[in-house]
């Protein structure tokens, strides 16, 4: 092999080794890219990520913000119907109270409603034997009306006349004063119980104004909850 033949395969060699370093930075070059690339639309993902979050969040918390404003109304409403109600029960109460005071002011119209009061519990207790118990001061009435109400008791149950007891130790609380409207109070009537306590008729006027009372809400609250909604 002479020197020129050398020469030429030299350049081959070259050439060859040129080319493939070319097509070697080539691919480097592309695998370069291409991780950029995938950086990239990561850190685009990752924005377009936390961007919906953040919508999110925020549609949240106005989602929120109207239900607590919502209820806040709905709250106010009701606390309004409430307070109107009872501005209707207060007014009716303190005239009812009126009622009953001019009731057992009344003698002859009390004294009449004391032994109604008194046949009632005894009808309802159906004992032999019972206790009663009154205010001090009506003491006297219903001594003096104890008997006929035992008779018409005993008339309408076809039973004997029962045996009543009156307690004359302790008393109901006395009568309701502007003094004190407040304190513990009785506006009338009496409790009868039987010999063994089991059972016991509260029929004082208080509460029969409460039954009463309670009975007139549903209707006093249909009419208020109809007010607000007309």
């Amino acid at each position: 092999m002479n020197d020129v033949d050398v020469s030429s395969q030299i350049q081959q060699m070259v050439r060859f080794i040129r080319q493939e370093a070319e097509e070697k930075a080539n691919e480097i070059s592309v695998s370069a890219e291409e991780e950029f690339n995938i950086e990239k639309l990561q850190l685009v993902e990752a924005e377009k990520k936390k961007i919906r979050q953040d919508y999110e969040k925020k549609e949240k918390q106005a989602d929120v913000r109207k239900k607590i404003d919502y209820s806040m109304q709905l709250n106010a409403s009701r606390i309004k119907v409430l307070q109107a109600q009872d501005d209707i029960v207060n007014a009716m109460k303190d005239q009812a109270a009126k009622d009953l005071l001019n009731v057992s002011g009344d003698e002859d119209a009390y004294k009449q409603l004391l032994k109604d009061l008194i046949v009632q519990c005894l009808l309802r207790l159906k004992e032999p034997s019972v206790l009663l118990r009154c205010r001090e001061e009506d003491l006297g009435l219903v001594e003096s009306i104890l008997d006929g109400a035992k008779e018409e008791y005993a008339g309408k149950a076809n039973v004997h006349a029962p045996e009543v007891a009156v307690d004359t130790t302790i008393f109901l609380p006395p009568p309701p004063t502007s003094s004190d409207p407040h304190a513990l109070h009785c506006s009338g009537g009496v409790v009868l119980a039987s010999r063994d306590g089991k059972i016991v008729c509260e029929n004082t006027l208080d509460a029969r104004l409460d039954v009463a009372f309670r009975m007139k809400l549903p209707v006093i609250r249909r009419s208020l909850f109809g007010q607000v909604a007309a």
